[in-house]
């Protein structure tokens, strides 16, 4: 008897220490930090209506939108959505590229009606940036929900800015419904020199600014950069579970030739040459990701770009082999060392740089230096008291954590 009961005693010691090894086993996982965690899904400031549809209740809303302003998993366009809601949609405003994102860089875009709704599409590209005063009389609230790509010449911003001060001229209600900037995890580039500001330059901030669009719109209007020191009616509602720190995968293609993450993240660094001779691969099924021109000392890479419409109707170099490099597999951020590079090995250095290279640049200073021999070491360092002063300017508008 007094065995069986050693033994009973025994086991249950056994259990209880047993117990107590799970226990604290699980304690002790819940204390590893370092563990893998879930990661939580981007939602778009557009999925989050409880926060804006407050201010579009018995209102007349217009919106400036394209194929990029989509919502939710079934990327349902923000128009629809907005419509099933019961929302009083009266006209729509489109960007450079146009409302369905078709239209290739610097061709027209004309106004029109949506064929599925009927309403109004009123284009915003060309010598018409503006909303005028008519086109809002009807208007009580404007939205802009479009997907930027976080360098200064995508005239999206700059859209975004004339919108800004239309409503800021015409007591107009201006509502950006945030998205994450693929290029937000960092700041790069000369700060725009103000005589050189054009529709792919408006604001003194670096080519790569590390903005979203909302924040860009809260910097637009805290530093007073409208017009006559005009501040518009600003509401911006913020991106969830998005940070600085974040690489983020657009669900649609920002347009016509940026049609991967990869020409996206060379972007910055590839539109520069957009303002020389050498082609930055439109005409080709790896536009922003390669480059080159006519020039055999150029690379070893080869390409002949065509004509595709809706994407490069007349290329550069169209129906020329061209050589250089590919760049499809760099991860590099942006860098000075492949334009300079070009310009080192180019036969024709005297028409390298076109007039609307210094628009791009944001100065005419980077041409003048690369033509000097300065490396791109040497020309980022002539940039960074501006950049750091931009830096300092910018944390007063961050709306989510920042990659310092």
């Amino acid at each position: 008897m007094g065995i069986k009961i050693n033994r009973f005693l025994r086991l249950i010691c056994l259990a209880f220490f047993a117990f107590l090894s799970c226990k604290a086993q699980t304690i002790a996982v819940k204390d590893f930090s370092d563990l893998p965690q879930p990661v939580k899904t981007v939602e778009v400031g557009a999925a989050h209506f409880f926060q804006y549809e407050k201010h579009l209740k018995g209102k007349r809303v217009a919106l400036l939108v394209n194929q990029t302003s989509v919502v939710g998993k079934t990327n349902t366009h923000l128009l629809d959505t907005l419509l099933k809601r019961k929302i009083n949609i009266v006209k729509i405003f489109s960007p450079e590229h146009g409302f369905r994102g078709n239209v290739e860089a610097g061709e027209k875009v004309a106004n029109n009606k949506d064929a599925k709704t009927g309403l109004p599409i009123i284009s915003l590209y060309g010598s018409n940036k503006m909303p005028s005063k008519e086109s809002l009389q009807d208007v009580d609230v404007l939205i802009f929900d479009i997907q930027d790509v976080g360098a200064r010449f995508f005239t999206y911003i700059s859209s975004m800015h004339y919108a800004m001060q239309a409503c800021a001229n015409y007591g107009k209600t201006f509502i950006v419904l945030d998205r994450p900037n693929p290029n937000g995890q960092y700041v790069a580039g000369p700060v725009l020199d103000l005589k050189f500001k054009s529709f792919v330059g408006m604001h003194p901030i670096p080519i790569v600014h590390g903005l979203t669009v909302g924040e860009l719109a809260m910097m637009i209007n805290g530093e007073h950069w409208l017009d006559s020191n005009k501040i518009c009616k600003l509401i911006v509602v913020p991106a969830k579970n998005y940070h600085h720190k974040m690489d983020y995968i657009l669900p649609v293609k920002p347009s016509p030739n940026l049609p991967t993450a990869q020409s996206i993240l060379l972007y910055p660094t590839l539109c520069l040459f957009e303002g020389t001779t050498i082609s930055s691969g439109r005409g080709t099924d790896k536009p922003f990701q390669i480059y080159g021109a006519p020039d055999s000392t150029l690379g070893t890479y080869t390409f002949t770009p065509i004509s595709i419409v809706g994407v490069a109707k007349n290329p550069m170099h169209e129906n020329k082999l061209c050589y250089g490099q590919d760049l499809s597999s760099n991860k590099e951020k942006f860098t000075l060392k492949y334009l300079i590079q070009s310009y080192q090995r180019s036969i024709d250095k005297q028409h390298f740089f076109n007039n609307f290279f210094s628009k791009l640049a944001g100065n005419d200073i980077l041409a003048k230096q690369i033509k000097a021999g300065e490396s791109a070491e040497s020309i980022m360092q002539s940039w960074v008291a501006d950049v750091e002063n931009y830096k300092l300017k910018r944390k007063k508008y961050l709306l989510y954590k920042d990659f310092e």
